[in-house]
């Protein structure tokens, strides 16, 4: 039976990923800031093969208590999904220094030393890491600096950890999803760190969380590096890199809204 770690896990993708996960028969360990929402959900999923831990994922004693109740409990961990995340909308400008700080604690810091703690279980399964990186890491979106930076950090430094733990026999998955109807957006800070005042701009289809849960376990089992799940999202990155004015003046148009 595998054993898997969620971070995240109360609501949104990380909830999906904790049912599809179940579904398959996996023990779980489930983390999330949201102390009552994750208990509902522990106690809605059911089942002996079933932690559940609350705590800030930017906190390295939440880190050492996932770990330990881990071993404790299942002797083992064989897969770490770093998913939890959060994100801003607000003009650079006018954004105050901490919210910046925040979404790069929560999207960059957390999973990479989360994940460098977890190592030592995972080297003895041979084990996975997947992380929930951004099509924002890779290419510029109005009134998201933050979050574009903090995913593009996360995504370079799992690249190069990737190659780092190979010998281990530790597999990573870097997911690349596009815009998802998840509590992330809906939860997005605005400048001052309070929630945003406007509604999210996007591009494309707006793909369910339960869809991009199932695509990742099925990228998980066939042991891929790398998940591009939107073509979309996928071509639009490319037209950054090949035409990067052109990019900036469709991107201009459609987030203008963002820059209120």
């Amino acid at each position: 039976m595998k054993v898997v770690l969620i971070t995240g896990a109360a609501s949104g993708l990380g909830w999906e990923l904790a049912r599809a996960s179940h579904g398959r028969g996996h023990a779980l360990l489930l983390t999330d800031i949201d102390a009552t929402g994750l208990a509902q959900r522990v106690k809605q999923l059911g089942g002996e093969n079933l932690l559940g831990i609350a705590g800030d994922i930017t906190d390295p004693e939440t880190h050492r208590q996932l770990l330990q109740a881990c071993r404790a409990k299942f002797g083992r961990l064989d897969l770490l999904i770093n998913n939890a995340g959060i994100t801003h909308r607000s003009p650079t400008i006018n954004t105050q220094p901490a919210v910046f700080r925040k979404v790069m604690a929560v999207d960059y810091h957390a999973p990479l030393e989360l994940t460098l703690s977890a190592l030592p279980l995972l080297r003895e399964s041979a084990g996975q890491v997947a992380a929930i990186g951004s099509m924002a890491g890779w290419m510029p979106v109005l009134g998201r600096a933050g979050y574009c930076a903090a995913k593009s950090a996360l995504s370079q430094s799992f690249e190069v950890l990737r190659a780092e733990i190979a010998k281990d026999g530790i597999g990573m998955l870097m997911v690349y999803p596009s815009f998802l109807d998840t509590p992330i957006d809906r939860n997005a800070l605005g400048a001052d760190g309070n929630p945003a005042g406007h509604a999210r701009s996007t591009i494309g289809q707006i793909q369910g969380a339960d869809w991009m849960a199932e695509q990742i376990f099925q990228a998980l089992e066939q042991r891929r590096e790398r998940l591009f799940p939107d073509r979309g999202s996928w071509l639009a990155s490319v037209l950054w890199r090949v035409a990067p004015g052109f990019y900036y003046k469709k991107m201009s148009q459609r987030f203008a809204g963002e820059m209120a």
